[in-house]
Parts: C-alpha cells; structure tokens; sequence
C-alpha cells in the first residue's frame, strides 16, 4: 500500500496508462476552483489568453495551491515516487455548444523531457462525460512514441494541433468520465483526445504535469519547474517563484519569462505559432 493508492491500483496505472476516477475533494471544493475559473476567464473578457492558460499557478496563488494539494500528490507520489516536480499545467476548457475539440496525440510528442516518468494529473472544475467532450483514451498505448503531424486546425486545442499519424482503433477509445472534484492520471505517451462539447455547460479541466526530479529537458534549454514535495537533489531546472498575489506585477514577470522559454521548447521546427495567441475557452 502507498500514501493513497493499493498495489493493484499502481499495476493498473502501469499496465494501462491511466487510473480514474480518482476523488479529491467535496462538490462545495470544486465549485469554488470553478468559480475561481470564471473569474480568470472574466478578467480577460470571457476567455483566457492562452499563454494566461499555460502555468497559470504561477500568476494565481490558489492554484499554486492547487497543484500541491495532498490528495493529488499523494497518488502521484504512490507512482512515481516521493521527490516530486511540476513541470507544467494548463486549462483545458471548452465552453457549452462550442466545437474545440482535441486531437489523438501523445503529450511526450514535443516536450523533450528525459524519460517517460511522467504523470499528468487531470483534474475537473466542472462535468466531464461524453456530451461535454470528456477525454478518451486508448488504454495499454503508453509504450512506445508514435510519430505525430502538425495540423494547426483551427479548433483544436493542442499547442500545435497535434494529430497521431498512426491509425488508431476507435473501438478501443474508453471515455475516462469525471464528476467536479475528481481526477484521472494519464501516462505522457498514452494516446488521448476529447471531442467537442455539445452540452449546456462548460467543460473546464485543470492538467497538472508531474515528473519525479531526475527527470531533465534535453532540448538545450534550461527550463523551470516548482518543486511540490520532497527534495531536489538534481537541479535540472530553476525552481520556479510562488505568486504573492493574482496578477502580481512580479509573478506576471517571471510567468512571461518561463512561458517564452517553455514555448521555444514546444514550437521547435514548428512552421508557425499555433495557438500562442488564441484562448483556452469559458
């Protein structure tokens, strides 16, 4: 037995990518972080800039908090062990009747990162089934990196409209459904994508990147990470600053300065920028 997680449930996770659901906190809890969603999205008139939506714990204490939180970390530590990074996170958001949708990718695709060791930890603000668009996955397709095409559809929500460039077996696509509160943990190379949502309501999803500290980015570039539990005894990226208020004049400083050096990471031999200045939804 780990922190949270039984030793079947840890052997699940490895032989098929993914482990949902997964509880974390009350519905009252996960209103309150989709309340706090709104009022991100408000603030830039409906819609979140979608730099504002890549590491956004960095500009907003309470997600700083968020990504910390103990009954997401303490599964993910069950995995991949007790020194633990945040590499990244972002929203994934669609708003109701709206037509974004995500293509079948992998996310190691252009990441650069050292090792496979990663988790990301997908966390719902609000109901996630098949009528919102929920994400859909291929269990046991986490072993081996497929090649990916650069589609930059408009619609699409991924950096650079990522697509798989394999065929992919439909009849084994599994709905990984989530109620507010809730979260699943993929597999960096599971293949995954969601379709759009045609319900009433928006679809918002927080993804949080989690590496063990080992892990370190081999595109040249010294990235920067937050360090969530445990020790950094490796040092392979700058540990990344704690906002001291919404929008601090400081945090947005340092969030503009890791986001262009995230960004040059992921658009490497890109032909142009995709979604740099588009939005990531209600």
């Amino acid at each position: 037995m780990g922190k949270r997680l039984s030793s079947a449930q840890v052997a699940a996770y490895h032989e098929t990518g993914l482990l949902s659901p997964v509880s974390l906190v009350d519905p009252e809890t996960a209103a309150g972080w989709m309340r706090g969603f709104q009022s991100i999205a408000d603030h830039h008139g409906g819609r979140v800039p979608a730099r504002y939506g890549q590491k956004p714990h960095l500009l907003y204490p309470w997600l700083n908090q968020l990504i910390r939180h103990p009954a997401i970390l303490d599964p993910v530590e069950d995995i991949l062990g007790p020194d633990l990074l945040c590499w990244s996170a972002q929203f994934f958001a669609k708003p109701a009747n709206d037509s974004a949708f995500v293509s079948w990718h992998q996310d190691a695709t252009y990441w650069g990162l050292s090792s496979p060791e990663v988790i990301t930890a997908w966390v719902a603000f609000s109901p996630s089934n098949p009528t919102s668009g929920c994400m859909r996955v291929i269990p046991r397709t986490h072993k081996t990196q497929v090649e990916h095409t650069d589609t930059f559809a408009e619609q699409n929500l991924l950096s650079r409209g990522q697509e798989i460039a394999v065929k992919v077996d439909l009849n084994q696509a599994v709905d990984v459904v989530l109620e507010p509160g809730q979260m699943s943990l993929h597999h960096v190379l599971l293949f995954h994508g969601s379709e759009p949502n045609r319900s009433s309501l928006p679809r918002v999803g927080y993804a949080i990147r989690y590496v063990p500290t080992h892990v370190y980015q081999k595109a040249g570039i010294r990235e920067s990470a937050t360090l969530v539990r445990g020790v950094d005894a490796y040092h392979h990226f700058d540990h990344e600053q704690v906002p001291e208020a919404d929008l601090h004049p400081a945090a947005v400083t340092h969030h503009k300065e890791v986001i262009d050096r995230q960004l040059k990471i992921l658009y490497a031999g890109a032909v142009k920028a995709g979604r740099l200045g588009a939005t990531v939804g209600l």
